[in-house]
């Protein structure tokens, strides 16, 4: 396949993602010269198929980039009314008083939204100053330049057959080349993976930390809707297995949106994420705010959380890391959307001001240095010790030292812990599955609970199934021969979208990829314990079709 010719496009910036990162590098390098060449190049069907986020927004990003959104009718309207807080236990709850925590916990000022729509809008803001967006573009392949440098991608590959060769449809793709590329394909992107590991941009930082983000779109009653109430929960169902908690919040038409997120360095390799949401669903509070509701959409999408000690080296030459790629978002806040626009914008500075000089295809030193010393920075260092808090000592210590040490940050702007590191990876935080007891799960019930695949149906995914697999296995063997033995292989539990099948027992047994139901949340990539996945692209425009998570 290396010798296929392909067609290519020159252009001054070449974008991979269009998600909020990506959409405002492009947005802020057209303001700043309208001649710039920029090309956006997204891998779902059209501009929001693949985003997904919580989310409250913090619309400080967005005022930074396009001061009158509001005028321009951004999609951006239910603001925060009611913040709530609680600890649940199996039967009841205990409310957490907001007095307490410090100012940057407040949602006041902040806006619940869906970031598809934000991100449909903020495509049509990029197309009205010029910038091309190719939506269906799967980026399969960096292009480097003559000095190692990255020049470029090869987009639109498509035709492929099972085994790898040109079908009789084949589209070889073409290469987009740049004079910077910027990669913001959102967490774990396959290309910022390559990018990281060839450069060493991991050297002298903390593993990147990551949960699992599942979320379900509900239609509720009228008489219990409270729009702009937004609800955050620890503790049960997840207990001592695993760190997470839920979030609930109230938008327009009588919806909610109902999330839960699972830390992804839990050691008991029987847990099962997608089934802890399930179950939170039937505690008394959650069951009685959806009863009589209906869900209307599903998804899930792994989440960065190492924070500040994880952020990589963000450039090398010829590319920057930008938004979840480098991994910037604010894990007790539970926001990172904000600085994903933050981060474009910067790249998009460094970018035009290299380019004025005659420059191409270098670091962008002055892009680094922006994020590490300008409001990124200051949301970030503020909390960068709450997660290695929760994760070495547990829920109640993290929230009274975590809080201790935010108040700190925010008053005296020093911690009296230091910088504290992450440990080891998920991966290698899986415990061996004879050291932890199994869990049992209640089966779903069909009207707040629902089966996986019953659910996969709701986040509309469609992968063409004569192509190759892009969930790619290093070695065939290992999940039969050393994650089944070993760790009754997690990825049957892990995924949230059964992918993963053990099939048989015994001599019999065998391992089943179902690629066609993948949802792109790459939790695969990250927690199998013996690091023998590789998700990689399927062919443009594959994978779900979210409306508007």
């Amino acid at each position: 396949m290396s010798q296929v010719e392909r067609e290519s496009m020159e252009y001054d910036v070449v974008i991979v993602g269009a998600g909020p990162a990506g959409l405002s590098a492009a947005i802020r390098l057209k303001q700043l010269d309208p001649d710039l060449g920029v090309v956006v190049l997204e891998k779902g069907s059209e501009v929001g198929a693949h985003i997904l986020s919580g989310a409250v927004l913090d619309p400080s990003g967005l005022t930074a980039l396009i001061p009158d959104w509001k005028e321009k009718g951004a999609p951006i309207k239910v603001e925060v009314k009611e913040d709530n807080f609680y600890i649940l236990g199996e039967a009841g709850q205990m409310r957490i008083p907001n007095f307490p925590m410090p100012p940057l916990m407040s949602n006041h000022g902040n806006y619940i939204v869906s970031m598809a729509n934000v991100c449909r809008w903020m495509a049509e803001q990029a197309e009205g100053l010029g910038v091309e967006i190719f939506p269906g573009m799967a980026c399969s392949q960096l292009v480097h330049g003559d000095n190692g440098e990255v020049r470029g991608v090869v987009a639109g590959e498509m035709g492929l057959e099972a085994d790898g060769t040109p079908g009789p449809n084949y589209e070889p793709g073409m290469e987009l080349l740049g004079k910077y590329v910027f990669l913001s394909e959102g967490v774990r992107g396959s290309l910022a993976k390559e990018v990281i590991a060839k450069y060493e941009l991991s050297k002298g930082h903390c593993p990147q930390k990551f949960g699992l983000g599942m979320k379900e779109i509900w239609e509720i009653d009228p008489a219990k809707h409270r729009e702009g109430t937004v609800t955050h929960t620890m503790g049960w169902p997840l207990g001592k297995n695993a760190g997470g908690g839920s979030f609930i919040y109230h938008l327009e038409n009588n919806q909610v949106y109902v999330g839960f997120v699972v830390h992804l360095n839990y050691q008991n390799p029987h847990l099962y994420p997608y089934m802890e949401f399930q179950r939170f669903k039937h505690h008394p509070v959650v069951a009685e705010l959806l009863k009589g509701g209906k869900r209307v959409a599903y998804g899930a999408r792994a989440i960065s959380e190492g924070g500040w000690q994880s952020i990589p080296k963000m450039v090398a030459p010829g590319v920057a890391l930008l938004g979840c790629s480098a991994g910037l978002v604010n894990v007790p806040r539970i926001k990172g959307n904000h600085n994903a626009m933050l981060s474009g914008k910067a790249a998009a500075e460094a970018a035009f001001e290299a380019i004025k000089a005659g420059r191409q295809g270098d670091e962008l030193a002055a892009y680094e240095a922006e994020v590490r010393s300008g409001p990124i920075a200051k949301d970030l260092k503020r909390v960068r010790n709450v997660k290695p808090m929760w994760s070495k000592w547990g829920l109640w210590a993290s929230l009274a030292f975590g809080g201790f040490d935010m108040w700190t940050n925010n008053l005296f702007g020093l911690s009296l812990f230091g910088t504290l590191k992450h440990g080891k990876s998920d991966a290698a935080a899986t415990g061996e599955a004879k050291d932890f007891p199994k869990i049992d799960y209640p089966r779903p019930d069909g009207k707040l609970s629902f089966d996986r695949l019953t659910n996969v149906s709701f986040s509309f995914t469609n992968h063409e199934e004569s192509q190759p697999a892009h969930l790619k296995l290093k070695d065939a063997s290992i999940p039969i021969k050393v994650n089944l033995p070993k760790y009754d292989e997690p990825a049957q539990r892990y995924c949230p979208a059964g992918v993963y099948e053990v099939l048989g027992e015994g001599a019999d047994a065998s391992f089943r990829i179902n690629f066609q139901n993948c949802v792109h949340c790459k939790t695969c990539d990250i927690k199998d314990p013996s690091q023998n996945i590789n998700w990689t692209t399927p062919q443009g425009g594959d994978g779900p079709n979210y409306p508007n998570m």
